[in-house]
């Protein structure tokens, strides 16, 4: 016991000390995260795990390390907008997936954070090609509401979650219709009655029937209801993205935002209008379900162009392994502008798509997100073009700390690349 009091002061004393320490990574295309240029020789200071100054002519503190990015790129960490990082090694196996609220018999008061394991191989994975938060959500179970996800960073420590609690997620059109009856109509009258019954509960015990929800399930809607709590809603077809419009209009607190929303695009004016943010996938461009027939790549650029607020997400597409990925949907938006008839994106929309925007969308832009001045000090150091396939980070902080970039893919790729007959466990003699 002692030893391990010792092992575990001696940690704490180190991510105290990376903490506190004073950085200055210079000579780089910095990349701010905004929306802005890129701004050639730039200059990152971090101190206290936050970024102090960031742009062209910043003084180096006396006291600040040096990282020299001559002929790199630094930009904020990848922001995944959408993911299930940290709740599942093997998704097939019941044993490793902790996605769902599973025969709890809970809904809306699930909480996915205890749920994410910052030691789940997919956390290192992902952090060494420049992930640094996520946005983690729970996976839908016999509820439209399937609970409340948690925003979380992808450090090499023990505690992942920036902050619990941090949205709701519902299922709506084919998958949440299958769980209130196999109908349309049925998820519409489920997802209303619901909420109703939620304000029933917060006008008294007496007034809640308890007939669709847990009173721990009717209390977690509370927040949703009064606007201090987004809910996040997977919704795909036009048609479905209009009903919940119109649904908002009898709850005007609620703050809903759209992760999918293939389909966006048929109703971007409306979108706009409504202030309704979306979290899409980027590369949709197949009918994969009938909801899904108007998928296009172009759907993000013209919803970028109608004045939606739009940010890159992952729902349903490995989304618990690959938020690596990220870069390389945000870079095809950006490619999407040389084909003729098509809407992608700028460079400069691509990538804060998957940093300050996601940010800005789940409300924690003035922390996370960008490398302006008081932000987290999230900042990666690539060996080129981040939204490039061919690039790689070299140079990866979260929080001000220093991240390791070993991965136990990477173990496994150089104890194989060149075996030598008797340094490997043998297989089967035959």
């Amino acid at each position: 016991m002692k030893h391990f009091l010792l092992a575990t002061a001696a940690l704490i004393a180190a991510t105290t000390a990376a903490h506190a320490e004073t950085v200055a990574i210079t000579g780089g295309k910095l990349v701010i995260g905004d929306g802005s240029a890129p701004i050639e020789g730039g200059t990152v200071v971090i101190r206290n795990g936050t970024v102090v100054a960031a742009g062209a002519n910043v003084a180096i503190p006396a006291d600040a390390r040096t990282v020299d990015a001559s002929g790199k790129w630094v930009t904020p960490g990848i922001f995944a907008g959408f993911s299930r990082i940290g709740l599942a090694e093997v998704d097939a196996v019941n044993g490793t997936n902790d996605k769902s609220g599973g025969r709890s018999g809970f809904s809306a008061a699930i909480d996915i954070a205890p749920a994410i394991d910052p030691f789940r191989s997919p956390i290192a994975v992902n952090r060494t090609a420049g992930v640094t938060r996520a946005v983690v959500a729970p996976e839908g179970g016999p509820s439209i509401f399937a609970g409340q996800g948690a925003i979380a960073d992808l450090g090499a420590d023990a505690e992942p979650v920036t902050r619990a609690r941090a949205f709701q997620f519902a299922e709506f059109g084919e998958e949440g219709a299958e769980v209130s009856g196999g109908s349309r109509a049925g998820t519409h009258l489920h997802f209303r009655a619901m909420l109703r019954e939620a304000q029933d509960h917060a006008a008294g015990s007496d007034a809640f029937d308890d007939d669709l929800l847990k009173k721990e399930d009717a209390r977690a809607l509370q927040s949703v209801l009064r606007g201090e709590t987004r809910l996040l809603i997977h919704v795909e077809a036009a048609n479905d993205m209009l009903r919940l419009i119109e649904l908002k209009r009898d709850f005007p607190a609620v703050k809903m935002v759209f992760v999918g929303a293939s389909e966006g695009w048929r109703v971007a004016d409306k979108l706009a209008a409504a202030g309704i943010s979306v979290i899409a996938s980027a590369l949709n461009d197949l009918p994969a379900t009938f909801e899904m027939l108007g998928a296009t790549q172009s759907n993000i650029g013209r919803m970028k162009k109608a004045g939606v607020k739009v940010a890159i997400g992952m729902i349903n597409d490995r989304d618990s392994h690959q938020l690596r990925y990220t870069p390389q949907y945000a870079g095809n938006l950006v490619s999407l502008q040389k084909v003729p008839g098509a809407t992608g994106l700028s460079w400069d929309e691509a990538f804060a798509a998957i940093s300050s925007a996601p940010a800005e969308i789940m409300g924690v832009a003035d922390r996370l997100g960008s490398l302006k001045a008081g932000r987290a000090a999230d900042v990666v150091v690539w060996d080129g073009d981040p939204l490039e396939l061919s690039s790689a980070a070299t140079t990866v902080f979260i929080d001000g700390v220093e991240q390791p970039l070993g991965n136990r893919q990477d173990r496994l790729r150089d104890r194989y690349r060149n075996p030598v007959e008797g340094s490997l466990p043998k297989a089967y003699d035959y």
